[in-house]
Order: structure tokens, then C-alpha cells, then sequence
């Protein structure tokens, strides 16, 4: 069951990266692409102005 729970977690996290790294142009970001797609979870929880642009890179709003 925990080999299950750590796949599905994995799965999240490449998912959010993909779909942050696909949608990056959005963003108002200019640098430090691959650090903030790679910090997308501690970001996303601690960072409004993250939350914004992640959800620009996401929905392409």
C-alpha cells in the first residue's frame, strides 16, 4: 500500500512540474524556471504571488 501511495505522489509532483514547465510563459517569472518548477509544492503552500502565477501556468489565464 505504500508502494501505491509513493506512485501516486510521485505521479502528482511530475504532473504539477509538467504542467508549471509547459506554462511557464504565462507566468510573470523571467528567471529561475527550472528552480521554481522544481520547488512547485514548498512554493505553492508558503507563497500567494507563487499561487498566482501557478495557476496562470496551469489554466493559461
Amino acid at each position: 500500500m505504500g508502494t501505491l501511495v509513493g506512485i501516486i505522489l510521485i505521479g502528482i509532483y511530475g504532473g504539477g512540474a509538467w504542467k508549471f514547465w509547459t506554462g511557464f510563459n504565462r507566468t510573470d517569472f523571467t528567471s529561475s524556471k527550472a528552480y521554481l518548477t522544481l520547488m512547485w509544492p514548498v512554493l505553492l503552500a508558503s507563497n500567494p504571488s507563487y499561487r498566482r502565477n501557478f495557476s496562470k501556468a496551469l489554466k493559461g489565464s
